[in-house]
């Protein structure tokens, strides 16, 4: 009896030990399915990639001139409207003169005054010269005292310097007439440059104040629409990207029909910072891009968005920029990973069979859909190009993955 019940004893451990045993292999079935991951994959391919920068700005003209007058007074005379077309020397606006009037015949009166004062003091000048050269004949023949002849000579020199001093004043006089008459002639305010009048501010009747006394008042404004230009606000991190004789295509908001063609004429230095100290500052620089093609439909203050041309590569080696994602750990064996490098390396993930192998690259340029990859990748290699989720978290080296859809871009090469 005991022998068949040992024997019944091991084949119930069997059992137990197969039924283990198959719930294991299950388990480890069911955990290896769950760690499939789906990806979509792309095709390392030869392509040109043209890197473009976006900034918005406004249209500019290349000379605008604000003209402002520098004397004050009531405006009975404007010889433009606004779209009008000027030339260089053409009358604008007249000023009533009527004070300055005054104060032209006052100076003139004071320096017909001088011309009568310089003739006073000549007058005395000759005859105090007359008496000391008297006195002094007189002197060396003993006949005045020597207190007499000092006092003739003191009579001449007082004359010479009333004479000095009437001359000084018909300067002074002349000078202050000069002044009085180029304040005069600024009533009349002529075109400085031929070009179209884009903004006028005045109209006949009103009072101006001349810049003579405080900032002026700007009457109005001349531009030279024959030359524009596309100012845009270029953010720090493009800007550096930006080389002067960069090609643009402009495209302005209200006709967007059509593409304007530039060229990159300045980069400012100075930076444009906005809400400075907040969470949300801005540190922009102005880019000046002359326009080569003219429309007439432009205007000094149109919006606009520039796309400017910074690189060009051609037969480079292409992935989506997708493909790419920044892992801190790429090339950790086992190192701190608390310690994180300054500039973490880029991967990506190349499909062998069934899994996925992390490759560290290096990039170049990129345009909206497309990077350059310049060591890491070779042409024809396939890679995991999305979703993102499984590029910049789920995947790891040697990660399972089944394609969910692959395509070739060797067809799609620009």
């Amino acid at each position: 009896m005991p022998q068949p019940s040992k024997r019944r004893r091991w084949m119930i451990l069997a059992v137990i030990g197969l039924g283990v045993v198959g719930i294991a292999a299950i388990a480890i079935a069911s955990r290896n399915s769950s760690e499939v991951i789906e990806v979509r994959t792309d095709t390392v391919a030869l392509r040109s990639i043209v890197q473009e920068i976006s900034a918005s700005g406004k249209i500019q003209p290349e000379v605008e001139v604000k003209i402002s007058s520098e004397v004050s007074g009531e405006i009975i005379a404007l010889t433009v409207k606004e779209g009008d077309r000027v030339r260089k020397g053409q009358l604008l606006v007249r000023i009533r003169p009527d004070l300055l009037q005054t104060q032209l015949e006052q100076f003139r009166a004071a320096v017909r005054a001088a011309d009568v004062g310089i003739e006073i003091a000549k007058v005395e000048l000759d005859r105090t010269e007359r008496e000391l050269r008297r006195s002094a004949e007189l002197y060396d023949k003993g006949f005045i005292s020597k207190q007499e002849f000092e006092t003739a000579k003191a009579a001449y020199d007082r004359a010479a310097g009333q004479y000095q001093s009437a001359l000084a004043e018909k300067s002074r006089a002349q000078a202050t007439l000069r002044q009085a008459e180029l304040s005069f002639n600024r009533t009349e305010i002529y075109a400085p440059i031929s070009g179209v009048v884009t903004k006028l501010n005045v109209e006949i009747g009103e009072k101006v104040v001349g810049t003579a006394q405080m900032q002026g008042t700007e009457l109005l404004r001349i531009a030279n629409l024959d030359t524009m230009n596309a100012i845009v606000e270029v953010n720090e991190n493009d800007v550096v990207l930006i080389h002067s004789g960069d090609t643009a295509r402009v495209r302005v908001d209200a006709f967007r029909d059509s593409v304007l063609l530039g060229r990159v004429l300045e980069i400012a230095h100075s930076p444009l910072e906005k809400a400075i100290g907040t969470q949300d500052e801005v540190v922009n620089f102005q880019v000046k891009i002359r326009l080569d093609s003219r429309d007439d439909r432009l205007r000094p203050g149109m919006t606009c968005v520039a796309d400017i041309r910074t690189a060009r590569r051609d037969s480079a080696r292409a992935v989506p920029i997708g493909a790419v994602t920044i892992r801190y750990d790429a090339d950790s064996t086992e190192r701190n990973r608390t310690a994180r490098p300054a500039r973490p390396p880029q991967v990506a993930f190349v499909v062998k069979g069934d899994r996925v192998e992390q490759r560290i690259v290096q990039t170049g340029i990129s345009d909206r859909d497309f990077i350059e990859i310049t060591a890491g990748l070779l042409p024809g290699e396939v890679v995991v190009s999305g979703p993102y989720s499984a590029i910049a978290r789920q995947l790891r080296d040697g990660s399972r993955v089944r394609i969910k859809r692959s395509r070739s871009t060797a067809g799609e090469q620009r």
